[in-house]
């Protein structure tokens, strides 16, 4: 079968889409879950804090092909059919929400002291305290880097090749073997990953010029 450039492309915008979709549902999914790690690790108690920091460790100390293996091949040894597009999901929102409990940790941790003091003299609880005095603090300080972290979402969506997922990499990967025109191809998919990520970078510096300017 013969593929024009319009074919190409075609097929590489389909991977693209699929690649923003797995993006989107990672970072908002692992959003919330490092959310509820990110409490779990400043709770008073022990036992979540253990918890939320080996859940942390585990997750940024493994490989994120290796965590797509053991999700889409373990799921599978409990008798369960998951398909790749769940394992991918699924392997890219615990992976995101390691990295973003632990940026949101930094920030957190960076409020002096003295903001909850001054919070516990005004007789408020630790979690009000969070809410008004720290979180929102630490939320303007944490937009840059997080914003930032998005884009190795986006190309840590490429890993998911491995598992036959077809996202734009494995869409690029079938058309160079189909056209014999690697070179092009591969061209073509490092394009989308740029006009992907670029803007998220952009979005990074400019925030983080503006909180600098602002500070």
């Amino acid at each position: 079968m013969d593929f024009t450039l319009w074919d190409i492309l075609r097929n590489l915008l389909v991977g693209l889409q699929w690649t923003l979709l797995l993006s989107l549902v990672a970072f908002i999914c692992g959003g919330i879950a490092g959310l509820l790690v990110l409490l779990a690790r400043l709770s008073p108690l022990s036992a979540p804090r253990i918890f939320a920091r080996g859940y942390i460790e585990l997750f940024q100390g493994t490989p994120l092909l290796m965590q797509l293996f053991l999700v889409f091949f373990g799921i599978a040894l409990l008798g369960i059919d998951v398909s790749p597009w769940l394992a991918a999901a699924t392997a890219l929102t615990l992976f995101t929400s390691a990295f973003l409990a632990e940026i949101w940790r930094g920030c957190v941790e960076s409020i002096t002291r003295g903001q909850w003091e001054a919070a516990e003299s005004l007789a408020m609880s630790r979690l009000e305290t969070l809410r008004h005095v720290v979180l929102p603090q630490a939320l303007r300080i944490a937009v840059a880097p997080t914003v930032g972290f998005s884009v190795q979402v986006v190309k840590g969506t490429a890993v998911t090749s491995i598992i036959g997922f077809t996202e734009l990499t494995k869409t690029g990967s079938m058309l160079a073997n189909a056209t014999f025109e690697p070179f092009m191809v591969y061209g073509f998919v490092a394009l989308g990953y740029f006009l992907l990520c670029y803007p998220l970078s952009l979005a990074a510096y400019r925030l983080e010029r503006r909180l600098n300017v602002t500070a």
